[in-house]
């Protein structure tokens, strides 16, 4: 039974998490986005540490410009009224999971009746959080923020590209935001 579990527990965390990040998205509520029409990205980027453009800032630039554009706005390098920044990290984490478990403690002829107890298992694994934040251009204030975080794997890292894109589209699903014409 208490294998069953892990083995239930290990595919949740391991299948679902990479193909369904956790999304979180904020509003400032001064912010009239009605009034916003073009967007350009900082520079640098929060993702370009060392001096130089990096593969996922490249990749969060391209799906990130193609979800502005979906949404009417247009890419303006010269007066933008939007900055998109990205931030992203991944750490390690550990989860101690308790499974109780009834066992029997027989000395003295069982007067001491069931004894229950807890088996304890350590899962080990690193979690991902992508921040892409929308900057009023003019005002310097953050008026949007999108939230992605979830299982690193093995698979995400090889198929960073897709991984990417899909963080992206999840975080700008949540984007209610279009331009009017």
């Amino acid at each position: 039974m208490r294998a069953l579990f892990i083995l239930a527990l290990a595919l949740l965390l391991g299948g679902c998490a990479p193909l369904a990040p956790d999304v979180r998205v904020h509003s400032s509520p001064e912010a009239d986005f009605s009034r916003y029409r073009t967007f350009a990205f900082f520079e640098p980027l929060g993702t370009d540490r060392s001096g130089y453009s990096s593969i996922l800032s490249q990749h969060l630039r391209n799906f990130t410009r193609q979800a502005m554009e979906s949404r009417g706005y247009r890419y303006n390098e010269d007066q933008p009224d939007l900055l998109v920044n990205f931030n992203a990290r991944v750490r390690d984490r550990t989860e101690v999971l308790s499974m109780p478990h009834a066992g029997y403690y027989s000395y003295r002829r069982g007067w001491y009746g069931p004894w229950g107890g807890y088996d304890n298992t350590v899962i080990q694994y690193q979690e991902g959080t992508l921040n892409i934040d929308l900057v009023d251009a003019r005002k310097k204030q953050l008026v949007w923020e999108g939230v992605a975080e979830g299982q690193v794997t093995e698979a995400s890292r090889k198929d960073i590209q897709n991984t990417v894109r899909t963080a992206v589209e999840q975080v700008f699903s949540r984007y209610p935001y279009r331009v009017s014409r």
